[in-house]
């Protein structure tokens, strides 16, 4: 059977609060991210957060078909946002957490006082330039709008999407964290900063929108079909991983996901799945 909690938009945002205050009440305490490794209980399922598409289906394929024959009990929790799985993660009530990449997380920790770390990669979700309105990105033209999204690290990379196209041009040194105050040639274009959910949403108000690959996938786009722009694999930062509260890298029920979720049959099952619009980011995934 599968375990999986959805959380409504309007209990997210009452559970962030709290979290967020259990978040910071935690991380100023010395030591604590060690007593939680030491108190893990290894008996209980491990509680992982995740973004419904691919990440939770990918968990969700590792429980049906592989958790069993390793020893390992999991219980996957789905959030649609990107907050919620860190703060819930830095105050215990998930174990760890599948939805993000690097540059957020740092750009997170540092921004929110949590101490969320890496334990794995697992996959790269290119992010894609879609539209419905036009068919090639050389038809954007002045006066045509752009909604991108609007937290840190995806706001620098959808412009160096942009960038990398031709769309747009940056200032020289512009880097992971740039913002619309970076763009050094807009070619007349109007951007919209958005959160990143609702960006397939925005799709019919806007002329073209970046949007991210997992919410892509979840309104049914197929980056590597419907994406006028795509980010390339080769060299990408934006890994997606595994990631626990500092401290608890080596519970053996984290060690034990983070060795399926890099096993031949979740790289199979990625490339089969997803063909082209998820990739593997680990082993001989090329």
């Amino acid at each position: 059977m599968r375990t999986t909690v959805k959380f409504s938009a309007a209990a997210a945002a009452t559970a962030a609060l709290a979290l967020g205050l259990s978040a910071c009440g935690t991380s100023s305490d010395p030591g604590s991210s060690s007593a939680a490794g030491a108190s893990a209980d290894t008996s209980k399922p491990l509680v992982v957060a995740a973004s419904p598409t691919p990440h939770a289906d990918i968990l969700n394929f590792v429980k049906k078909n592989l958790a069993d024959k390793d020893g390992l009990k999991l219980e996957v929790k789905e959030f649609t946002d990107y907050v919620l799985p860190n703060t819930a993660t830095q105050s215990g009530e998930v174990d760890a957490n599948f939805f993000q990449h690097k540059p957020y997380l740092d750009d997170f920790n540092k921004k929110k006082g949590t101490d969320i770390v890496p334990v794995v990669n697992v996959e790269l979700e290119p992010l894609g330039l879609y539209s419905k309105k036009i068919k090639d990105v050389k038809e954007l033209k002045a006066g045509q709008s752009v909604a991108i999204p609007n937290d840190t690290t995806n706001e620098g990379r959808a412009l160096k999407l942009l960038a990398d196209n031709g769309v747009i041009t940056l200032k020289d040194g512009a880097g992971t964290d740039a913002n619309l105050a970076d763009i050094k040639d807009a070619k007349g274009l109007k951007f919209k900063e958005l959160e990143a959910a609702t960006l397939p949403r925005a799709l019919n108000d806007v002329d073209a929108a970046v949007i991210n690959g997992n919410y892509a996938i979840e309104a049914d786009l197929k980056p590597a079909k419907d994406a006028l722009a795509l980010e390339k694999a080769d060299g990408n930062p934006y890994a997606n991983f595994l990631a626990v509260k500092r401290g608890n890298e080596k519970d053996p029920r984290v060690e034990k996901l983070a060795k399926l979720l890099n096993s031949p049959e979740v790289k199979k099952y990625i490339e089969d799945t997803y063909e082209g619009s998820v990739v593997p980011s680990f082993g001989a995934a090329k």
